[in-house]
């Protein structure tokens, strides 16, 4: 995509796509993506989990660099019992990215990985008030030209404070590769 530029709909300003690489997460990667977590009103985990994601996961995982700072990532697996999904855990955008279309490059980098050769489906779960991530999946599953399945997942009433809204489970595909 050398010399490819997006037009930012929100300030109308060109910027080159070919600035940002995609790559397979290392350890040293983890506390970047917990940084960019806590600098967002993304869902807060461990920076433990984002190493361990990375130790781990890295084949499914993906993280968006910018001279050579993390701007992007996604933690993603492949559950044991459905190896024709890759399960969303999380996604984020440093907010100097964000409007760009880089979330939808992350999760096609993801799904076009040689782990996720037999991947028919994307999964995540999205909370009901997470517009922007209902956006994505939904947006994402168009640009595939296939479904989007939306459907309840997990009740409030499993999580152990009333702070935590339902999630609803986003199911994408089948995705022809």
């Amino acid at each position: 995509m050398k010399g490819a530029f997006n037009i930012n709909s929100q300030t109308a300003t060109l910027s080159p796509l070919d600035t940002v690489t995609f790559e397979k997460p290392t350890v040293e990667d983890g506390s970047e993506m917990w940084e960019l977590v806590n600098n967002s009103s993304l869902d807060q985990n461990s920076a433990y989990k984002y190493i361990m994601m990375c130790e781990h996961f890295a084949e499914t995982c993906v993280v968006a660099k910018e001279d050579n700072k993390v701007v992007g990532f996604v933690t993603a697996f492949i559950p044991p019992e459905r190896q024709d999904v890759v399960f969303v855990w999380q996604i984020g955008v440093d907010a100097s990215q964000r409007g760009k279309g880089l979330a939808s490059r992350i999760l096609n980098e993801l799904i076009q990985r040689e782990s996720c050769r037999d991947v028919r489906f994307l999964q995540a779960t999205v909370t009901p008030s997470n517009k922007a991530s209902q956006s994505l999946f939904k947006g994402f599953a168009r640009n595939l030209g296939t479904k989007c399945e939306v459907s309840e997942c997990f009740p409030e009433e499993l999580f152990p404070s009333d702070e935590h809204e339902e999630e609803l489970s986003f199911l994408i595909g089948p995705i022809e590769k």
